[in-house]
């Protein structure tokens, strides 16, 4: 299975709505498939330009790490040295925080990822899982 652009705008849309919903800062999202390609983008009125790299390097680092942004943040904490190293790899596109959330099917495959900036790591997360769970995927923040 892979995320069809019709269920990557409706997990935008969702998360967005959570975003209004929850007062948030203007957000911008994206969502990433399995091989780190972007499927689709959004960023709110007000956003800072720069959030698409912020947002990507969230979802990026999710799928080709297969930690989400919660567990990247923990073993940055762990293990500075290693994400450092493993950034390197990417060429400095991962942000190891909170707001990169891996997607997962029904069956428990990595079908893609969802990043989320704007506003705090753990309101982008709460924003995001809405979004992931509107589509009827299931999010790993």
């Amino acid at each position: 299975m892979s995320i069809s652009l019709r269920r990557a705008r409706t997990i935008i849309r969702k998360t967005l709505d959570k975003g209004r919903e929850m007062e948030l800062k203007p957000l911008s999202v994206v969502v990433l498939d399995a091989g780190g390609h972007v499927q689709a983008f959004e960023r709110e009125d007000g956003a800072s330009v720069g959030r698409f790299g912020i947002a990507h390097g969230k979802a990026y680092g999710s799928v080709m790490l297969g930690l989400a942004g919660t567990a990247q943040k923990a073993r940055a904490d762990q293990q500075a040295y290693f994400m450092a190293a493993v950034n390197g790899v990417y060429g400095g596109q991962l942000v190891p925080v909170p707001g990169g959330i891996l997607i997962r099917d029904k069956k428990g495959v990595v079908i893609g990822a969802v990043g989320v900036t704007g506003d705090t790591s753990e309101n982008d997360v709460e924003a995001g899982m809405a979004g992931i769970e509107a589509a009827g995927l299931t999010g790993e923040p």
